[in-house]
């Protein structure tokens, strides 16, 4: 049985001013996993993000973390914002050290380790995220896929088991949200989940391990990729496309040239492509 790392039991959460931006979600987050979240602006995305590490207390029903409902005691909440880290969409909100260099020692400082620790996480994460060449500049001076390395950093630095990251390809060109999509995946691993917010369907069908679709506060959808954009009535609900890999597949399977599973990247479908052109060779 999955590990599940946060669940929601009937969570809603109402603004001050009277908006609803949830409405009785019931969501377990498992570890290990790689999660997309897409949903139209004002779906309730950063208010998800904001419930799942304290930031925001439910106006109904309840939390749990590792199976313990969230009392909101004061070093309850310390040690959940220590293993569920949160990468805003303006990262610069997140950097305000003098050096990059600080700024991604100051989450493991935090945490009292050992100096000798310290310098290890910093120094690991570093390398990871490729900003050893930033490491010196003030953290205002950089470009915006640099900034969110950074903040991908600090987070990483205190070695969280969920990592949550709102749009984090949002601004990067084609290139340097590949980079970030690399990035992601190195610092993925079994015992660490990751759960960042799209609206980007293609990106989502092909990196995710699962998929989430929130609309105007309620949960619509919770599955595989193939599973949640195969629902035409969720798609058309929250104005979302097929992904374009599903939907050439699709229109194969409508030619009776193949009976195979769904691709899940472009490789897995030039692949079949090629099977169904008698192996006439098609590059990526």
């Amino acid at each position: 049985m999955s590990e599940q790392i946060i669940t929601f039991e009937q969570v809603s959460y109402q603004y001050a001013d009277g908006t609803m931006a949830l409405n009785q979600i019931n969501l377990s987050i498992e570890k290990g996993k790689k999660i997309a979240l897409l949903g139209n602006n004002g779906a309730g995305k950063s208010t998800l993000f904001l419930l799942m590490n304290g930031i925001l207390k439910p106006t109904s029903g309840s939390i749990l973390y590792n199976g313990k409902k969230l009392t909101y005691k004061r070093k309850e909440i310390q040690r959940l914002r220590q293993q569920v880290g949160i990468v805003f969409q303006n990262s610069e909100t997140q950097l305000f050290s003098s050096t990059v260099y600080e700024d991604i020692k100051f989450g493991p400082k935090n945490l009292n380790l050992p100096t000798e620790e310290v310098e290890r996480r910093v120094k690991e994460v570093i390398t990871l995220t490729e900003t050893e060449s930033l490491k010196d500049k003030p953290p205002h001076f950089l470009s915006i896929g640099q900034k969110k390395r950074v903040a991908i950093a600090g987070i990483v630095a205190i070695d969280p088991e969920l990592m949550v990251l709102d749009e984090p390809t949002a601004g990067l060109d084609p290139y340097y949200s590949k980079r970030m999509l690399n990035l992601l995946e190195k610092i993925h691993h079994r015992n660490r989940t990751i759960l960042l917010s799209t609206h980007n369907v293609n990106l989502a069908y092909e990196w995710a391990d699962e998929v989430i679709i929130l609309n105007n506060g309620h949960l619509l959808a919770q599955g595989t990729p193939v599973e949640v954009f195969s629902k035409r009535e969720i798609l058309e609900t929250s104005h979302l496309q097929k992904p374009w890999i599903m939907e050439v597949f699709e229109k194969f399977q409508r030619m009776n040239l193949s009976n195979k599973k769904y691709p899940r990247s472009k490789a897995e479908l030039f692949e079949m492509m090629e099977s169904c052109f008698n192996g006439t060779s098609i590059q990526v």
